[in-house]
């Protein structure tokens, strides 16, 4: 039987990726990619051969049984995802789940996450934090602000620079202008930019900028002894 593998790939900088990344890629029969084009320079960086399959959620509803099914009968695959690691805001977790079903070893090797440095780099509480990922964009939004104004752990969530000052302003709306926060972007590049202040201060820094790369946002929890009607 072979095996899958969950592989991290740096989120930003080359540097990152681990010795032991490079050796189970290196030894896969298939690589599975979110983005073939961008997983593919990465692998040309690091002279590595495998055979490369994109995997993105268009396709992986329709893919999990197969690849599952490959394994089973002597296929080593890995999945990589554009950056960081697979199943965390990106595609993995069905096919993880798949694979647990019908008995696939599955085993995920410690790595490069965006949030993690961001987390840690905010200033803000670590000790005990949420993940929300992406807010859903529409339907739902609304209702899981609301519900998180009351979250007393620190927060994190991704958000594209398109969407990144209509969302502190709807942070400001749920959570209070006065809330602290910590804005990430462009993590392990030559620009990176790790914007701390309240919400208020962090909608007027990124009204004046053009805003490019993935965006990370960490924000204070609710404080009951400090929060006055």
């Amino acid at each position: 039987m072979g095996k899958l593998y969950l592989v991290p790939t740096p989120v930003g900088n080359l540097e990152d990726i681990t010795l032991r990344a490079i050796r189970i890629l290196k030894e896969a029969d298939t690589v599975l990619a979110e983005d073939t084009r961008t997983s593919m320079k990465l692998l040309h960086h690091f002279d590595i051969k495998a055979r490369l399959q994109s995997h993105h959620q268009f396709n992986e509803h329709k893919k999990v049984e197969q690849i599952a099914n490959r394994i089973l009968e002597g296929e080593t695959i890995a999945l990589i995802s554009d950056a960081g690691t697979p199943g965390i805001s990106d595609p993995g977790f069905l096919l993880v789940r798949t694979c647990i079903e019908k008995g696939v070893d599955v085993e995920t090797l410690p790595g490069a996450t965006a949030f993690v440095p961001a987390l840690v780099n905010s200033g803000l509480p670590c000790d005990k934090f949420c993940f929300e990922g992406f807010l859903p964009q529409k339907k739902g939004r609304q209702k899981r602000l609301k519900e998180l104004a009351a979250e007393e752990r620190t927060m994190v969530f991704y958000e594209s620079p398109y969407r990144l000052l209509k969302c502190i302003e709807q942070f400001i709306e749920h959570f209070g202008p006065e809330r602290k926060a910590c804005v990430s972007r462009e993590l392990t590049k030559l620009h990176e930019e790790n914007a701390r202040g309240t919400l208020a201060e962090l909608l007027e820094h990124f009204s004046k900028k053009e805003v490019k790369g993935e965006i990370v946002i960490v924000v204070e929890g609710f404080n009951p002894k400090t929060h006055t009607e």
